[in-house]
């Protein structure tokens, strides 16, 4: 079973390798998909050969949010790309988020983003270890949490 969030099939990806190991990729827009959570992915990077760290974009439309999650055993990062929003990690009070900010998730944290804005919240989701599908746990929004704001 794939770890990768994506539908199975072949990855349209230009990855150039070196000998070291080196690479550089290049997603193709074709593979973006839309996940189980109304959420628009491109995996960027989630390879068997660097189970370190996976890379994806995310794609979020105006009013759109993801459902309350954590990932167990998975430490998560959001680069917010474009776009604004709202975000809702752990205990800590909801908080506006834009370009540039950079949200911090240990494993089994619960987590939720919603789009306020007017155009797509474009962010990467850096995981580490790589993020697998087995370790993602679906939540129920906490209180203050009101759901779709």
């Amino acid at each position: 079973m794939s770890r990768r969030l994506r539908p199975e099939g072949p990855q349209r990806q230009r990855r150039c390798t070196g000998a070291g190991g080196e690479a550089i990729c290049r997603p193709d827009e074709r593979d973006e998909f839309l996940s189980s959570e109304n959420v628009m992915i491109l995996e960027s990077w989630n390879v068997n050969t660097d189970p370190e760290l996976s890379i994806a974009r995310a794609r979020l439309t105006p009013g759109q949010g993801t459902e309350a999650h954590c990932l167990e055993g998975i430490t998560e990062r959001y680069l917010i790309a474009s776009g604004v929003g709202r975000v809702f990690v752990g205990s800590l009070p909801p908080e506006d988020i834009r370009p540039g900010d950079v949200v911090f998730i240990p494993p089994g944290v619960s987590q939720r983003l919603v789009n306020t804005g007017s155009e797509d919240l474009v962010f990467y989701c850096l995981c580490t270890p790589a993020f697998d599908q087995a370790n993602y746990r679906r939540l129920e929004p906490a209180s203050g949490d009101a759901s779709g704001e």
